[in-house]
């Protein structure tokens, strides 16, 4: 009886998980000690949005994912921990995107858009912008892998102009792959929804935890259905050219408190491996 009190009365313990590599820059991920997990975790916001809170050694780190649109200077988080709320200040430093220009050779992926068309835009972001809301409570799995064996084909936060017209930056980082081959979860997580949009063709969202989210586009096939449990290594689909491309490639997407950010810092030590393939 003791021995269950006791238990009663230590907070519960939350597994740590390999986190990403911090870097405090538009697009970028700022890691911020906010209590000692001794304490229960506290609830972090930033510009409104919830923030993830995972344990690191003896400490509460937030993951705060930091918007292409922020500008460089200091940015603060808000903290709410046993009913008092308080805020801590953070530095986001300055970087600058080069600029990709690509030529679509579908005309409609581009402007012209038909009716029917903005009909399914419309649909198709009303459907993955519930995806990107959803929160998961409790543990999450940060340990990434490479999604796809391939070739790193375009970079995170690229200025962006399809057929010399502007578009939003480069929401991802592009593994350029032949069509077909296998895609796999890079973490464990859950299935939260697969779709064929117009844009992204063929994409799977699975959720790591607490708003750690990740998104797979331009499938050719998908092998899994919402709601089913992904284990890291698990198939997901295969690469493919649905939606708006050039060629076969894996576009893949993280966020964090519904920001997008570079997927790069979840596989830093393998980026160079991808990159190398290049030069081949």
């Amino acid at each position: 009886m003791k021995t269950r009190l006791l238990l009663c009365l230590i907070p519960s313990v939350v597994l740590a998980s390999p986190l990403p590599k911090q870097l405090a820059v538009p697009g970028g991920i700022a890691k911020i000690p906010v209590g000692q997990s001794a304490q229960p975790a506290p609830d972090v916001s930033f510009y409104g949005k919830r923030v993830l809170v995972t344990q690191q050694n003896d400490q509460w780190v937030a993951l705060v994912g930091i918007p292409l649109s922020a500008e460089n200077g200091q940015h603060k988080i808000n903290i709410s921990h046993h009913g008092k709320i308080s805020s801590q200040a953070f530095n986001v430093d300055n970087k600058d995107y080069p600029a990709q220009h690509i030529t679509i050779k579908k005309k409609r992926m581009v402007t012209g858009f038909t009716e029917q068309d903005l009909k399914k835009i419309k649909a198709d972001k009303v459907s993955m912008g519930k995806a990107k809301a959803v929160w998961t409570e409790g543990s999450i799995d940060a340990d990434f892998i490479a999604p796809v064996e391939g070739r790193l084909s375009s970079l995170f936060g690229l200025k962006r102009f399809f057929n010399d017209i502007p578009k939003r930056p480069h929401n991802g980082l592009d593994i350029a792959a032949p069509t077909g081959t296998p895609i796999v979860a890079p973490a464990s997580g859950k299935v939260i929804n697969t779709g064929s949009y117009y844009f992204n063709g063929n994409t799977v969202f699975l959720d790591h935890g607490q708003g750690l989210l990740s998104a797979y586009l331009h499938m050719d096939a998908i092998h899994v259905k919402t709601g089913q449990q992904i284990k890291q290594g698990e198939p997901l689909g295969t690469v493919g050219t649905t939606g708006r491309v050039t060629g076969p490639h894996l576009h893949w997407i993280v966020y964090l408190n519904k920001t997008p950010v570079d997927p790069a810092l979840f596989i830093a030590e393998d980026i160079p491996r991808l990159d190398a393939r290049n030069n081949k």
